[in-house]
Protein backbone atom coordinates (compact mmCIF):
# COMPACT_ATOMS: atom_id res chain seq x y z
CA UNK A 1 0.00 0.00 0.00
CA UNK A 2 1.44 3.36 -0.43
CA UNK A 3 -0.06 4.79 2.59
CA UNK A 4 -0.24 1.89 5.35
CA UNK A 5 -2.02 3.05 8.20
CA UNK A 6 0.38 1.04 10.44
CA UNK A 7 3.67 2.53 9.75
CA UNK A 8 6.41 0.09 10.52
CA UNK A 9 9.71 2.49 10.30
CA UNK A 10 12.88 1.24 9.23
CA UNK A 11 16.43 2.90 9.07
CA UNK A 12 16.54 3.76 12.76
CA UNK A 13 19.76 4.54 13.91
CA UNK A 14 21.30 2.17 16.74
CA UNK A 15 20.61 4.71 19.14
CA UNK A 16 16.31 4.25 17.90
CA UNK A 17 16.32 7.54 15.49
CA UNK A 18 15.15 8.62 12.05
CA UNK A 19 15.72 11.89 11.27
CA UNK A 20 14.64 13.14 8.14
CA UNK A 21 13.63 16.57 6.21
CA UNK A 22 10.70 15.79 3.99
CA UNK A 23 9.18 17.70 0.63
CA UNK A 24 6.31 16.33 -0.88
CA UNK A 25 3.03 17.82 -2.05
CA UNK A 26 0.67 18.97 0.48
CA UNK A 27 -2.55 17.59 0.73
CA UNK A 28 -4.27 15.28 3.46
CA UNK A 29 -2.52 11.95 5.28
CA UNK A 30 -5.03 9.73 6.80
CA UNK A 31 -5.47 8.63 10.05
CA UNK A 32 -2.79 5.93 10.76
CA UNK A 33 -0.34 4.66 13.85
CA UNK A 34 3.44 3.67 14.84
CA UNK A 35 5.35 2.03 17.96
CA UNK A 36 7.63 4.87 17.73
CA UNK A 37 7.41 8.26 19.04
CA UNK A 38 7.54 11.34 16.24
CA UNK A 39 8.32 14.92 16.23
CA UNK A 40 7.05 16.90 13.58
CA UNK A 41 8.36 20.14 12.68
CA UNK A 42 6.86 22.23 9.45
CA UNK A 43 9.49 24.43 7.74
CA UNK A 44 6.44 26.34 6.02
CA UNK A 45 2.89 26.79 5.91
CA UNK A 46 0.31 25.45 8.31
CA UNK A 47 -0.64 21.89 9.40
CA UNK A 48 -3.97 20.53 10.44
CA UNK A 49 -2.69 18.14 12.69
CA UNK A 50 -5.31 15.31 14.17
CA UNK A 51 -4.44 13.29 17.05
CA UNK A 52 -7.22 10.86 18.96
CA UNK A 53 -9.81 12.86 17.66
CA UNK A 54 -8.76 16.22 18.81
CA UNK A 55 -7.82 18.77 15.85
CA UNK A 56 -4.43 21.11 16.43
CA UNK A 57 -3.21 24.09 13.84
CA UNK A 58 0.47 23.60 13.83
CA UNK A 59 2.55 26.85 12.34
CA UNK A 60 6.01 26.63 10.71
CA UNK A 61 8.51 26.21 12.55
CA UNK A 62 6.71 25.10 15.81
CA UNK A 63 7.46 21.22 17.09
CA UNK A 64 4.68 18.72 17.86
CA UNK A 65 5.01 15.47 19.53
CA UNK A 66 2.82 12.06 18.67
CA UNK A 67 3.55 9.85 21.44
CA UNK A 68 4.08 5.88 20.54
CA UNK A 69 0.92 4.43 18.84
CA UNK A 70 -1.69 7.16 19.37
CA UNK A 71 -3.87 7.49 16.18
CA UNK A 72 -2.69 10.88 14.11
CA UNK A 73 -3.29 12.54 10.76
CA UNK A 74 -2.22 16.00 9.01
CA UNK A 75 -3.72 18.04 6.18
CA UNK A 76 -0.69 20.43 5.10
CA UNK A 77 -2.56 23.51 3.43
CA UNK A 78 0.90 24.36 1.27
CA UNK A 79 0.71 23.34 -2.64
CA UNK A 80 4.23 21.67 -1.20
CA UNK A 81 5.04 20.84 2.20
CA UNK A 82 8.64 21.25 3.82
CA UNK A 83 8.63 19.81 7.34
CA UNK A 84 11.35 17.82 9.71
CA UNK A 85 10.16 14.55 11.40
CA UNK A 86 11.87 12.94 13.81
CA UNK A 87 11.03 9.23 14.44
CA UNK A 88 12.33 8.25 18.05
CA UNK A 89 11.96 4.26 19.55
CA UNK A 90 11.60 3.99 23.04
CA UNK A 91 12.10 0.81 23.48
CA UNK A 92 15.86 1.25 21.97
CA UNK A 93 16.50 4.05 24.06
CA UNK A 94 15.98 2.57 27.42
CA UNK A 95 19.77 2.29 27.80
CA UNK A 96 19.63 5.60 28.55
CA UNK A 97 16.28 5.96 30.43
CA UNK A 98 15.03 2.59 32.07
CA UNK A 99 11.39 3.23 32.65
CA UNK A 100 11.41 5.64 29.32
CA UNK A 101 8.20 4.01 27.62
CA UNK A 102 5.98 4.91 30.95
CA UNK A 103 6.83 8.49 30.38
CA UNK A 104 4.16 10.48 28.37
CA UNK A 105 5.09 13.64 26.65
CA UNK A 106 3.28 15.90 25.69
CA UNK A 107 3.80 18.54 23.01
CA UNK A 108 1.77 20.66 21.53
CA UNK A 109 1.72 24.47 20.87
CA UNK A 110 -1.95 24.71 21.85
CA UNK A 111 -1.73 23.22 25.45
CA UNK A 112 1.75 25.46 26.39
CA UNK A 113 1.17 27.47 29.10
CA UNK A 114 3.14 30.66 29.97
CA UNK A 115 5.52 29.02 32.37
CA UNK A 116 6.51 26.38 30.10
CA UNK A 117 6.92 28.28 26.62
CA UNK A 118 10.59 29.33 27.05
CA UNK A 119 11.40 25.67 27.48
CA UNK A 120 9.06 24.99 24.53
CA UNK A 121 10.91 27.46 22.63
CA UNK A 122 14.43 26.42 23.40
CA UNK A 123 13.61 22.87 21.86
CA UNK A 124 12.27 24.85 18.98
CA UNK A 125 15.50 26.44 18.54
CA UNK A 126 17.57 22.95 18.72
CA UNK A 127 15.46 22.46 15.62
CA UNK A 128 16.53 25.14 14.17
CA UNK A 129 19.74 24.27 14.70
CA UNK A 130 19.37 20.35 13.47
CA UNK A 131 18.08 22.33 10.09
CA UNK A 132 21.27 24.48 9.62
CA UNK A 133 23.27 21.61 10.07
CA UNK A 134 21.43 19.62 7.46
CA UNK A 135 21.50 22.67 4.68
CA UNK A 136 25.77 22.86 5.87
CA UNK A 137 25.69 18.96 4.81
CA UNK A 138 28.93 18.30 7.01
CA UNK A 139 30.46 14.84 6.67
CA UNK A 140 29.93 14.48 10.21
CA UNK A 141 26.32 15.28 9.83
CA UNK A 142 24.85 12.32 10.65
CA UNK A 143 26.72 12.10 14.17
CA UNK A 144 25.77 16.07 15.35
CA UNK A 145 22.29 15.70 14.45
CA UNK A 146 21.49 12.42 16.44
CA UNK A 147 23.36 14.62 19.72
CA UNK A 148 20.81 16.90 18.50
CA UNK A 149 18.02 14.85 18.28
CA UNK A 150 18.97 13.22 21.81
CA UNK A 151 18.83 16.65 23.47
CA UNK A 152 16.09 17.61 22.09
CA UNK A 153 14.45 14.71 23.59
CA UNK A 154 15.93 15.29 27.23
CA UNK A 155 14.07 18.57 26.81
CA UNK A 156 11.21 16.93 26.15
CA UNK A 157 11.41 14.57 29.11
CA UNK A 158 12.67 17.17 31.60
CA UNK A 159 10.13 19.58 30.82
CA UNK A 160 6.58 18.22 29.17
CA UNK A 161 6.67 14.90 30.09
CA UNK A 162 4.55 12.79 32.89
CA UNK A 163 5.54 9.37 34.56
CA UNK A 164 2.37 7.49 34.06
CA UNK A 165 1.35 3.82 35.10
CA UNK A 166 0.95 0.93 32.76
CA UNK A 167 -2.31 0.97 30.42
CA UNK A 168 -5.33 -0.82 31.96
CA UNK A 169 -6.41 -4.03 29.60
CA UNK A 170 -9.44 -1.56 28.83
CA UNK A 171 -7.39 0.91 27.35
CA UNK A 172 -5.08 -1.97 25.18
CA UNK A 173 -8.29 -3.12 24.25
CA UNK A 174 -9.67 0.25 22.62
CA UNK A 175 -6.19 0.55 21.24
CA UNK A 176 -6.23 -3.09 19.54
CA UNK A 177 -9.55 -2.42 17.94
CA UNK A 178 -7.81 1.02 17.04
CA UNK A 179 -5.66 0.21 14.86
CA UNK A 180 -7.64 -2.88 13.72
CA UNK A 181 -9.70 -0.72 11.98
CA UNK A 182 -7.37 1.22 10.72
CA UNK A 183 -5.75 -1.17 9.21
CA UNK A 184 -8.96 -3.26 7.68
CA UNK A 185 -10.36 -0.18 5.86
CA UNK A 186 -6.85 0.84 4.44
CA UNK A 187 -7.20 -2.87 3.00
CA UNK A 188 -10.63 -2.30 2.00
CA UNK A 189 -10.95 1.04 1.27
CA UNK A 190 -11.87 0.32 -2.80
CA UNK A 191 -14.78 -2.08 -1.88
CA UNK A 192 -18.08 -0.93 -1.12
CA UNK A 193 -17.42 -1.13 2.48
CA UNK A 194 -20.56 -0.70 5.21
CA UNK A 195 -21.13 0.29 8.91
CA UNK A 196 -22.04 -3.10 9.02
CA UNK A 197 -18.75 -4.54 7.59
CA UNK A 198 -16.83 -2.18 10.50
CA UNK A 199 -18.92 -3.84 13.40
CA UNK A 200 -18.84 -7.29 12.00
CA UNK A 201 -15.11 -6.80 12.21
CA UNK A 202 -14.52 -6.18 15.39
CA UNK A 203 -17.21 -8.35 17.01
CA UNK A 204 -19.41 -5.34 18.14
CA UNK A 205 -23.07 -4.55 17.37
CA UNK A 206 -23.65 -1.54 14.70
CA UNK A 207 -24.53 0.96 17.43
CA UNK A 208 -21.62 0.19 19.97
CA UNK A 209 -19.60 0.28 17.01
CA UNK A 210 -20.86 3.44 15.70
CA UNK A 211 -20.29 5.30 19.53
CA UNK A 212 -16.91 3.32 19.74
CA UNK A 213 -15.85 4.53 16.60
CA UNK A 214 -16.92 8.02 17.16
CA UNK A 215 -15.43 8.93 20.84
CA UNK A 216 -12.13 6.84 19.66
CA UNK A 217 -11.49 8.91 16.14
CA UNK A 218 -13.79 12.11 16.02
CA UNK A 219 -15.75 11.45 13.11
CA UNK A 220 -18.16 8.46 11.79
CA UNK A 221 -16.59 5.15 10.21
CA UNK A 222 -18.12 6.24 7.14
CA UNK A 223 -16.86 9.78 6.84
CA UNK A 224 -13.56 8.27 7.96
CA UNK A 225 -13.79 5.64 4.99
CA UNK A 226 -14.74 8.35 2.47
CA UNK A 227 -11.42 10.08 3.73
CA UNK A 228 -8.94 7.71 3.24
CA UNK A 229 -10.47 7.20 -0.43
CA UNK A 230 -10.09 10.78 -0.82
CA UNK A 231 -6.56 10.84 -0.02
CA UNK A 232 -5.89 7.97 -2.47
CA UNK A 233 -7.58 10.05 -4.95
CA UNK A 234 -5.63 13.28 -4.31
CA UNK A 235 -2.16 11.34 -5.07
CA UNK A 236 -3.59 9.65 -8.07
CA UNK A 237 -4.70 12.91 -9.29
CA UNK A 238 -0.97 14.14 -8.99
CA UNK A 239 1.19 10.85 -9.91
CA UNK A 240 -1.05 9.80 -13.14
CA UNK A 241 -2.90 11.02 -15.83
CA UNK A 242 -6.03 8.72 -15.72
CA UNK A 243 -9.49 10.61 -16.17
CA UNK A 244 -10.51 11.72 -12.83
CA UNK A 245 -14.01 9.31 -12.77
CA UNK A 246 -11.75 6.51 -13.35
CA UNK A 247 -9.71 7.41 -9.95
CA UNK A 248 -12.84 8.13 -8.12
CA UNK A 249 -14.25 4.45 -9.25
CA UNK A 250 -10.26 3.05 -8.57
CA UNK A 251 -10.91 4.22 -4.97
CA UNK A 252 -14.34 3.10 -4.17
CA UNK A 253 -16.63 6.31 -5.21
CA UNK A 254 -20.04 4.72 -6.85
CA UNK A 255 -21.54 8.78 -6.40
CA UNK A 256 -20.23 11.44 -8.31
CA UNK A 257 -22.21 13.67 -6.36
CA UNK A 258 -20.97 12.98 -3.01
CA UNK A 259 -17.37 12.32 -4.05
CA UNK A 260 -17.22 15.77 -5.55
CA UNK A 261 -18.89 17.54 -2.80
CA UNK A 262 -16.70 15.67 -0.46
CA UNK A 263 -13.34 16.26 -2.23
CA UNK A 264 -14.17 20.25 -1.97
CA UNK A 265 -14.86 20.03 1.62
CA UNK A 266 -11.66 18.11 2.27
CA UNK A 267 -9.23 20.00 0.10
CA UNK A 268 -11.17 22.98 -0.81
CA UNK A 269 -11.15 22.77 -4.19
CA UNK A 270 -12.16 20.38 -7.50
CA UNK A 271 -10.15 17.08 -8.20
CA UNK A 272 -9.48 19.31 -11.50
CA UNK A 273 -8.23 22.17 -10.19
CA UNK A 274 -6.10 20.63 -7.72
CA UNK A 275 -4.24 18.72 -10.60
CA UNK A 276 -4.47 22.46 -12.86
CA UNK A 277 -1.98 23.71 -9.90
CA UNK A 278 0.28 21.16 -9.58
CA UNK A 279 0.98 21.22 -13.13
CA UNK A 280 2.08 25.01 -12.52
Amino acid sequence: MEQPYYKTIRSLSPMGTLIRFVTTPGGYHPLHWHEEMEILYPLNGEIDLRIEGRLHLLHKKNLAVIESSQVHSTYAHDKTSMFVNIHLSKKLLAGYLPDIELHKICCIPDDIDDEHFPYYREICELMEALTRLYIMDLPIYALEAEGLVLQILAHLLRDFSTLTASASSMDKLTMERVRSIITYTEQHFQEPVTLSDGAEHLGLGKEYFCRFFKKNMGMSFLNYVNEVRLSHIYQDLLNTDAPVAEIMEKNGFTNQKLFNRAFKELYGQTPSSVRRSHMV
